[in-house]
């Protein structure tokens, strides 16, 4: 993930006149992180995500009160290829040269930033165009929403080329930086921001809190649902984003399933977890996923074979053993489903 979300809910809860942030906008060769990764640095030294082991964000935080001061935005461009303790590859040997976008947060962009944890939010993709100088700061910004809404900073009126330039960037997904555009004469740095996948855990044992927690920390969007109410809450799931308590019949009428959702039902309880298959198995869903043994999962089915939409048992195959290395297993291949659903998009485009 590129850290937008924690970003954007840390502006809107606890806004100032002194954030940084600083995005990656190209990468020459390898890196820890790839462009699109964004992290926020504040005055008072916070830091809210990551862009790379820890070898950019000491000098990146040295550059932050002149950034603030000048109220500019501005470049660096890192070479962590050279493997002596000299440079900044600090013996690292990344092979990689990666150029840091820096820009502070006034009140026009923090309005814009608030607009786009809004849309993303409520499920819309959001595409950010930024027109870069010759020094590579940002002249011109423009966020383009997928239901077409448009807002941001841009002098003069938007070319119509823009959303056929959108359209060919979502295409190349997940390929984001920078762009020479000859109707513009100018480079342009190019980023698609995804909305939290939405991940569904029916059944509040124990063994859901460390997936829950994992699945949190990787990115999901995560809803707990359960019948009792002393186990589905936030002392128990603190991580999760939402609770919905009440029975299988309930619940499922509450949550507006879509395709890109993933599901997970580990009740531990053979008739809750056989009504939860019953209303789930024909809905388009990104995954769903029953724990259990496969024979298990059979007699879920009233004996059938399992269908090739429903995953059981659930997780990569890495041996897992305990409630911490199974919820590894489960949001490994969560993830990668979603890696995977997301080239097959591309390929069909």
């Amino acid at each position: 993930m590129d850290g937008i979300h924690e970003i954007l809910k840390e502006i809107h809860t606890s806004p100032s006149e002194e954030d940084v942030i600083a995005t990656i906008i190209r990468v020459e060769g390898s890196a820890y992180r790839k462009e699109g990764t964004s992290l926020l640095f504040r005055r008072d030294g916070t830091k809210v995500g990551m862009l790379s082991a820890g070898c950019l964000e000491t000098d990146l935080y040295c550059r932050v009160p002149e950034i603030i001061e000048q109220r500019k935005t501005r470049t660096i461009v890192y070479d962590l290829k050279a493997e002596d303790d000299l440079s900044w590859g600090q013996g690292a040997g990344c092979n990689g040269v990666i150029s840091v976008l820096l820009e502070p947060v006034d009140a026009f962009l923090r309005e814009h930033l608030c607009k786009l944890k809004f849309h993303l939010d409520r499920g819309n993709r959001v595409t950010i165009i930024k027109k870069l100088a010759d020094d590579y700061s940002v002249s011109d910004y423009l966020y383009i929403a997928d239901n077409h809404d448009l807002f941001g900073k841009w002098h003069g009126g938007v070319p119509v080329f823009m959303k056929e330039l959108i359209s060919e960037v979502h295409k190349t997904y997940p390929k984001s930086g920078i762009i020479y555009c000859s109707e513009l004469s100018a480079n342009l740095y190019i980023h698609s921001f995804e909305p939290k996948p939405r991940l569904m855990v029916f059944g509040a044992g124990m063994d859901a809190v460390p997936l829950v927690k994992l699945a949190s920390i990787t990115g999901f969007y995560v809803i707990v649902s359960d019948w009792r109410s002393s186990l589905c809450n936030e002392e128990y799931f603190p991580n999760a984003d939402q609770h919905i308590v009440g029975f299988p019949e309930e619940t499922v009428k509450k949550i507006n399933f879509t395709k890109s959702d993933s599901v997970l039902i580990l009740t531990h309880h053979f008739q809750r977890d056989k009504e939860l298959l019953h209303h789930l198995r024909n809905r388009e869903l990104m995954y769903l996923g029953v724990l259990g043994s496969k024979t298990r999962t059979e007699r879920l089915l009233g004996g059938k074979e399992i269908p090739p939409e429903i995953n059981s048992p659930v997780g990569l195959p890495i041996m897992a053993d305990g409630p911490e290395e199974i919820a590894v297993s489960i949001v490994a291949e969560l993830i990668q489903r979603q890696r995977e659903k997301r080239s097959e998009e591309v390929i069909s485009l």
